[in-house]
């Protein structure tokens, strides 16, 4: 499979390491409108074909499938260019900047027969598909509740870097430059590790969302810092489940932690993300009448680039797929309504 990168900026890299170490699958291509930034790319993956604008790779085509990493803004005006020139594609997240967007990228993708699927990056984490797989198979019986957090702490210490200096950070945090914050950045991940390993959709949201005051005058030069820094909401969910999400940036001494417990009638689960697997605990069967909690085995599961260059090499969609991503879309367009409005939205 040949496949092209478009956006070189941080993220492109994970996703050149990553597609680099899949048998038959060349980068051959990079696109940034940034000469500086995608020269320092190609040259460091060793990609030979360079473009600073979309429409001359498009012309050039000699490729199968694109790796969209550009800024989320950019996700539906690039992605549409792509799906209409017949190129399969991978999406970061957000899929779009809100469910309209996406749900025509997802339309159209469908529609045309190609391949599209989103990295929603903690699919990868062995804790998660095993949970998935136990919630299943009936271990835990129906689930009643569901609690999952996502902490990072990159506005209360600098562990990442200086988040009012450099633009990685600054750009996060105006919604002028494309962001949704907390809720879009890291509130589409833990939406999406719940109820995929709950095996089960949010059916209604009460969202409360924060911005804090973090400089003078709200604003560092050109970024206005207006959007959420933390979110809370209180969900339903499609089987009858009820449960907690929330997410901050400031959850001091967190770098990037996320957590989930799931709790059925036959017993309960418990995970995060920690280290290269992350961790698993489960109270089943008589463990639950005790209560004892053992540790699950895990073991690496394939990954989303993995599922993709399969899906392409195939010409059938996998997970996670754009259709998956419009559907948690809709759950972050209705948390700020919800917010605005201050009352429960049914999905």
């Amino acid at each position: 499979m040949r496949l092209l990168i478009l956006g070189t900026g941080g993220m492109a890299s994970s996703h050149a390491t990553a597609f680099a170490t899949i048998p038959d699958v060349e980068i051959v291509g990079g696109v940034d409108t940034n000469a500086e930034r995608l020269k320092t790319f190609c040259d460091t993956h060793r990609v030979e074909h360079r473009f600073t604008s979309l429409a001359d790779a498009l012309k050039w085509g000699d490729f199968h499938a694109v790796a969209n990493v550009t800024p989320d803004p950019a996700h539906h005006p690039t992605t549409m260019q792509i799906l209409a020139a017949g190129k399969h594609v991978f999406c970061e997240k957000p899929l779009a900047t809100n469910h309209v967007l996406a749900l025509e990228m997802t339309e159209t993708a469908e529609k045309s027969g190609l391949v599209g699927m989103v990295n929603l990056t903690y699919r990868n984490v062995a804790s998660l598909q095993k949970a998935r797989e136990m919630v299943v198979a009936g271990l835990i019986g129906d689930v009643k509740h569901i609690e999952a957090s996502y902490l990072q702490s990159w506005l209360a210490q600098p562990a990442w870097g200086a988040w009012d200096k450099e633009q990685q950070w600054l750009w996060r945090l105006s919604s002028k430059h494309g962001s949704l914050g907390t809720l879009g950045d890291i509130g589409i991940h833990v939406l999406d590790f719940a109820s995929y390993a709950a095996n089960t959709n949010v059916s209604d949201v009460y969202c409360r969302l924060k911005t804090f005051h973090k400089a003078p005058g709200d604003r560092i030069g050109e970024y206005v810092l207006d959007v959420n820094d933390s979110f809370a909401m209180s969900l339903g969910f499609d089987n009858g489940a009820v449960g907690v999400v929330h997410a901050t940036r400031f959850a001091s001494g967190h770098f990037n932690d996320l957590s989930l417990r799931i709790y059925g009638s036959k017993g309960g689960l418990e995970l995060t993300n920690a280290g290269d697997l992350g961790t698993l605990k489960a109270s089943v069967g008589d463990d639950m009448l005790k209560p004892v909690w053992q540790d699950i085995a895990l073991a690496p599961v394939i990954t989303n680039y993995q599922r993709f260059v399969t899906a392409v090499r195939k010409g059938k969609t996998d997970e996670p797929s754009f259709r998956r991503a419009t559907t948690i879309q809709r759950v972050l367009d209705l948390s700020v309504q919800s917010d605005a409005q201050q009352v429960a939205l049914k999905v």
